[in-house]
């Protein structure tokens, strides 16, 4: 199929990269340049505009960093460039009430599509897709679905799709809290790093999807792919829905604190393990 890619972070470079090792065709875009250069080389076409990208697309696709950039291309040019029988995929984090908008944006072609999973879980195709909206739609995606991954939830609605990452960022954010906070116990009451890797590395109380952080969270490493900037903004997002239904999540409340105050201590481009920092006394501003 051709494909448009339009956003060239990590995961829209890995997103654009699978799409092409699985002989799709892809045209990509991002509104600053100078990160399409590895997925060119692969074999896509660079695009200097949206309305370029999505020229006789069979599918579009949005992977983008929150609301307003998604809402500033889906409802910009996308929306007056877009052919009438092409599809719509927003693979971005971003609120269910712009997934909704979305959808009735593009109706009958629009599908919300979530990524649960790291870049390189996407280049190898282990990623998982949640896939929300007209089950028409997902059947016309399968050529797409089947390249990037095997395992792809569907869901009735784009707003259940997002709901669903959500729901399981937040599950993410917190453990990463709640390890560092655990770190930060251990070393007060006098373990070394070696001993606290021996105690919860292999332990079975860590959460698989924890481990790939693990050593970051103990060490401090900042390199990753989901930024602190980001996991505040997706606790932020999960907070909304629950507010919305007169919930309160009073620990999701603190996390996102968490995040918001490694972000404004410099941490904002450092993956989420970053958070760490605030337990470490190594960030900026005298954190602790």
């Amino acid at each position: 199929m051709d494909v448009a890619v339009l956003g060239l972070g990590r995961m829209g470079r890995a997103l654009a990269a699978r799409l092409l090792e699985g002989g799709h065709r892809v045209a990509v875009w991002n509104r600053s340049k100078g990160k399409a250069g590895e997925v060119v080389s692969a074999g896509a076409r660079e695009t200097h505009s949206v309305a370029d990208a999505v020229d006789a697309v069979d599918v579009a696709v949005t992977i983008l960093a929150n609301d307003d950039a998604v809402r500033a291309v889906a409802l910009g040019e996308l929306r007056s460039s877009l052919g009438a029988k092409s599809i719509y995929v927003d693979c971005s984090t971003v609120s269910p009430k712009l997934s909704g908008e979305l959808a009735e944006t593009f109706p009958a072609r629009f599908l919300a599509m979530p990524v649960v999973g790291s870049p390189a879980a996407v280049r190898a195709g282990q990623a998982v897709f949640l896939a929300g909206g007209n089950a028409g739609v997902v059947d016309r995606l399968q050529p797409v679905l089947s390249s990037l991954s095997e395992t792809v939830r569907r869901y009735d609605t784009a707003p259940l799709a997002i709901t669903a990452k959500l729901a399981t960022n937040l599950l993410l954010l917190s453990e990463v809290v709640a390890l560092a906070e655990s770190f930060a116990v251990g070393r007060s009451g006098g373990l070394s790093d070696d001993q606290l890797r021996d105690l919860l590395g292999t332990s079975p109380v860590l959460a698989p999807g924890l481990r790939n952080r693990f050593e970051s969270v103990l060490t401090g490493s900042q390199d990753g792919w989901w930024t602190t900037v980001l996991g505040a903004k997706d606790a932020g997002l999960a907070l909304d829905i629950a507010r919305e239904a007169d919930v309160e999540l009073p620990a999701a409340q603190v996390v996102q604190r968490r995040y918001e105050k490694a972000a404004a201590s410099g941490l904002d481009d450092a993956d989420i393990a970053a958070v760490t920092e605030l337990y470490r006394g190594l960030a900026t501003n005298g954190l602790r």
